[in-house]
C-alpha cells in the first residue's frame, strides 16, 4: 500500500495512518484526567450539525470504574476465538460518548466527527484507541447510573498500544475481515483508491 507524501512528512497523514483500532494496551500506563480533558477540548472545537453541540462525555480512568465499563463491551467481531483483551492488556481509560436528548433527538454526524478528533488527538500524544459500538447499554447505564436523558452512543477505549496493526490492500477475494497472524500482528485490509472511485461512464 503506497501513500504519496509531498515535501516530506505530512503530519495529518501520519496521524490518520497511525490512528488504528487498537484492542490491546499496556494497562500499567496511566492516562491522567487532564489528558482526557484535552481530548474533550478537541471534540468541543469540532464541527456540530446546526451547531447544537448535543454530545456529552463521561470520563473513566479509575480501575474500578474501568472494570465496570469493560464488562459491557464486545471487542472484535471478526476474531471469533478472542474474547477481548485480558488482564494487563486492557485500556487505561474510557470516554463514554452520550447524546443529550434534551438538546436534540438526532445526533447526526456529530458522534463520528468528535470520535475522530478524540482519536487523532490521542495518537498525537502517543496513545491509541478503539471506538466501540457493541455495548450492553442497559448494563452500562445501570452500572454507572447514567440518566435516561442521555443516549449511550459509543465507548472510546484509550491506552498505550501494545500491538502492531498493519494496513494492506484488500485481496483478490475482496475479503475485508481483519485478522491476526501467528505473531499476533493485526492485519487490516483496505479497499484501494481505484475501488473507492465511482466511474460513471
Amino acid at each position: 500500500m503506497n501513500f504519496l507524501k509531498k515535501g516530506g512528512i505530512t503530519m495529518l497523514s501520519d496521524l490518520i495512518l497511525k490512528n488504528r483500532s487498537y484492542r490491546r494496551f499496556d494497562e500499567k500506563f496511566i492516562i491522567e484526567n487532564k489528558t482526557l480533558l484535552s481530548l474533550i477540548e478537541l471534540a468541543r472545537f469540532s464541527p456540530s450539525a446546526a451547531n447544537l453541540q448535543p454530545l456529552k462525555y463521561l470520563l473513566c480512568n479509575a480501575e474500578k470504574k474501568n472494570g465496570l465499563v469493560f464488562e459491557t463491551l464486545s471487542w472484535a467481531g471478526y476474531l471469533n476465538d478472542w474474547p477481548g483483551p485480558g488482564p494487563g492488556q486492557r485500556p487505561s481509560a474510557y470516554i463514554l460518548m452520550l447524546g443529550d436528548k434534551s438538546i436534540s433527538q438526532n445526533f447526526s454526524c456529530d458522534a463520528g466527527i468528535a470520535s475522530q478528533s478524540i482519536l487523532l488527538g490521542a495518537v498525537e500524544l502517543g496513545l491509541g484507541g478503539c471506538i466501540l459500538g457493541s455495548i450492553d447499554r442497559e448494563l452500562l447505564r445501570n452500572s454507572l447510573s447514567i440518566p435516561e436523558q442521555f443516549e449511550i452512543l459509543y465507548v472510546i477505549a484509550l491506552g498505550k498500544p501494545a500491538e502492531k496493526v498493519v494496513l494492506e490492500d484488500v485481496n483478490s477475494n475482496s475479503d475485508i475481515k481483519y485478522w491476526r497472524d501467528k505473531n499476533g500482528v493485526h492485519h487490516v485490509p483496505k479497499r484501494t483508491v481505484e475501488e473507492l472511485l465511482y466511474k460513471n461512464q
